[in-house]
């Protein structure tokens, strides 16, 4: 290191330890000033840590379609944003059903599987065992919709054609299910009774987690033409579609999205009626979304913070005036107008970054304790926390720079005789 550095440092930090000094002489006066800090980055980081925790799960649930999949259906997969003119142009649409489906798997050539799906309802499922809780989904499937869910047997089998053909009583169990109800025993042979029907269980799925709040392996799957019998045929379907690769993806949903124009008998020139969702685009709207929030917690943030700084600024004035006499002192024996700058600036900037240390604290404890209750993973969101503490320390500087330059250019004669 060389010469030129080393006083640079210790007049640094000679003037952090006097800072630190003056701010300790006046604790009650220090408290209520960085208070306003610390609510301004509390609140940033408190929502942000909410979000970052939210979006980690979403991301984690939509993504339980299968790699290469996208799901064609009546309504969009999320309704943020949408308008009352939007749910009446949805609900006008044609129910998608079970022969159009059919029609689309007869007439695309590049998908490796399509699937349709009828989502049914939540409530109980029993055993000889025991019940569940009246929150188990129940799902309505033909095979194709196994790939595309990424659904993979960890016992016996899934739905086979047959089973959808001839519209069999048998079922296919999520991983926390069937632990839940067969505590102690294999499901696979045994039975079922779902709505007052007894179902033959022929397969349980691998475990895939939780998401959004809940257990993405806490359902049940039967042949969809056993649910349309059971449920009613008027319910609209979501057909999903798997792409062979990557690469071919964009082209299976051209294929796909052509041909179900087709057979919906959409004439050229007018918008498609039915939506096609993938992960991305599912994940695009609620980043969208999420953005939207992010900007309206930094704006109210922000007037939090410049509150707080003028308050800083106020009492750094305060302090140059109760310190004049001091001032004076360190300007007869030696000190420079900077390092009275320098000393008066690091004792704004150290009140911001107290504040700011615990607003970040308290914002990420806060925000998890919120995603706590919505049983979603606790997260960090670590760039907040340092855009968080930077803002804290530009804040220090803006709003403490001109009580130190008044603090600097004190007459020093004048200075002595102040009391």
């Amino acid at each position: 290191m060389s010469r030129n550095h080393i006083p640079f440092f210790a007049e640094a930090r000679e003037s952090f330890l006097m800072a630190m000094s003056a701010l300790a002489a006046h604790k009650l006066r220090s408290a209520l000033t960085l208070l306003g800090v610390l609510i301004g980055v509390f609140s940033i980081i408190v929502v942000m840590t909410a979000i970052r925790a939210m979006e980690s799960d979403i991301d984690r649930q939509l993504s339980s379609l299968g790699s290469q999949t996208f799901v064609i259906r009546k309504w969009p997969g999320l309704f943020l944003g949408a308008s009352d003119a939007d749910f009446q142009k949805y609900w006008r649409r044609k129910d998608i059903t079970m022969a159009q489906g059919k029609r689309l798997q007869e007439k695309t050539s590049l998908p490796a599987a399509v699937g349709m799906e009828s989502t049914l309802w939540s409530g109980e499922i029993s055993t000889r065992y025991k019940s569940s809780a009246p929150d188990v989904d129940l799902y309505g499937d033909t095979p194709g919709s196994f790939p595309a869910h990424n659904w993979i047997p960890a016992e016996g089998r899934v739905l086979l054609d047959a089973d959808v053909d001839s519209a069999r009583y048998v079922c296919v169990l999520g991983a926390a299910l069937a632990e839940n109800i067969f505590p102690n025993s294999s499901p696979v042979g045994d039975q079922v009774k779902i709505d007052g029907i007894n179902y033959i269980v022929v397969g349980v799925l691998e475990g895939q987690g939780g998401a959004l709040g809940g257990d993405q392996d806490n359902f049940a799957v039967i042949p969809l033409t056993t649910a349309l019998n059971r449920y009613g045929r008027w319910r609209s379907l979501d057909v999903l579609v798997q792409a062979r690769d990557r690469a071919s993806y964009e082209a299976t949903m051209e294929e796909a999205r052509g041909a179900m124009r087709v057979i919906r008998k959409v004439p050229p020139g007018q918008d498609d009626d039915f939506e096609i969702d993938s992960n991305d685009s599912l994940i695009a709207q609620f980043d969208s979304f999420t953005r939207d929030v992010r900007i309206g917690a930094a704006l109210i943030s922000s007037i939090a913070l410049l509150a707080a700084g003028v308050g800083i600024m106020n009492i750094m004035l305060v302090s140059v005036t109760e310190r004049t006499r001091e001032i004076g002192i360190r300007r007869s024996i030696g000190a420079k107008r900077r390092n009275i700058m320098a000393q008066f600036i690091m004792e704004a900037i150290v009140l911001c970054e107290v504040g700011g240390v615990a607003g970040v604290a308290l914002g990420i404890l806060g925000g998890n304790a919120l995603a706590g209750l919505l049983k979603f993973a606790p997260v960090i969101p670590f760039d907040w926390v340092v855009i968080g503490l930077v803002i804290c320390s530009i804040v220090g500087v803006i709003f403490g720079t001109y009580p130190a330059y008044k603090a600097a250019h004190l007459d020093p004669i004048e200075s002595l005789r102040y009391e």
